[in-house]
């Protein structure tokens, strides 16, 4: 069961999705809030593995708890759950794994939990092997094949900037270009192992070549500032490792 904590200022909506996702038999409330500094401090003390988190809050922003949450050591996924979708993509840019709208539909809900138990399994099957993956040798591949739109595209790893997770798909840049895979994090960080590709977050992995400056952040995390300019976070459970390896 998963442990969920909600963020809505409003009782009544809050009571609504608390409700629908009790009655899943699949969630676990364990907290709820009504505004930024009361979630903040709740949500520091708990093992989270989502928050259902409103956009606005009275005279707050439920954003400024999700790039909060994006510096934690062991992040919960993010779900947006609000009465305006202008700040989709907004979300969705903060590592949302979902948005959905009120008012709140059972149906929507439960896809949300499908979708949440699918990236929480895919997560478990990512085992951190940062240590292992800089010792290129012998085994360390030079291309890289990406099926988009029922097409091959073989790209250069050395291209590949970074690769990252935005709206239930994958998101690979190399150089100028964009491109968004069905695929997920996972399978890239294995066929990828003997390459300079590591992963540096949940929701992140990098080219350590494309890597032109290291930005101390808070809470002993970093952000990664990267040839086209794009931050990358580092969280805390990678940090140790990636000094290891580019000696910082």
């Amino acid at each position: 069961m998963l442990k969920a904590f909600v963020v809505d200022d409003e009782p009544l909506a809050r009571d609504e999705l608390a409700y629908l996702l009790k009655r899943s038999k699949q969630i676990e409330i364990v907290g709820e809030s009504d505004c930024v500094e009361s979630a903040l401090e709740k949500i520091s003390n708990l093992d989270l593995d989502v928050i259902f988190l409103d956009i606005q809050l009275a005279d707050e922003s439920g954003i400024e708890i999700a790039a909060h949450i994006n510096r934690l050591d062991h992040p919960p996924f993010i779900v947006f759950a609000t009465a305006f979708d202008e700040y989709a993509l907004q979300a969705f840019e903060l590592n949302a794994v979902d948005y959905i709208l009120k008012p709140f539909e059972e149906k929507r809900v439960l896809q949300t939990i499908e979708k949440l138990y699918k990236l929480i399994e895919n997560h478990k099957q990512a085992i951190p092997l940062l240590n292992q993956r800089h010792k290129f040798g012998n085994e360390r591949p030079e291309k890289l094949a990406i099926t988009i739109d029922e097409k091959i595209v073989i790209v250069n790893i050395s291209d590949i900037h970074y690769i990252g997770t935005n709206e239930g798909k994958t998101v690979i840049a190399i150089e100028n270009t964009k491109y968004s895979v069905s695929d997920s994090l996972v399978t890239f960080e294995r066929k990828l192992q003997h390459s300079p590709i590591i992963r540096v977050h949940r929701a992140y992995l990098v080219n350590v070549d494309a890597i032109v400056e290291i930005e101390p952040w808070f809470n002993s995390t970093y952000n990664l500032i990267m040839k086209d300019g794009e931050k990358v976070p580092v969280s805390r459970t990678y940090t140790k490792e990636l000094k290891q390896l580019l000696g910082f």
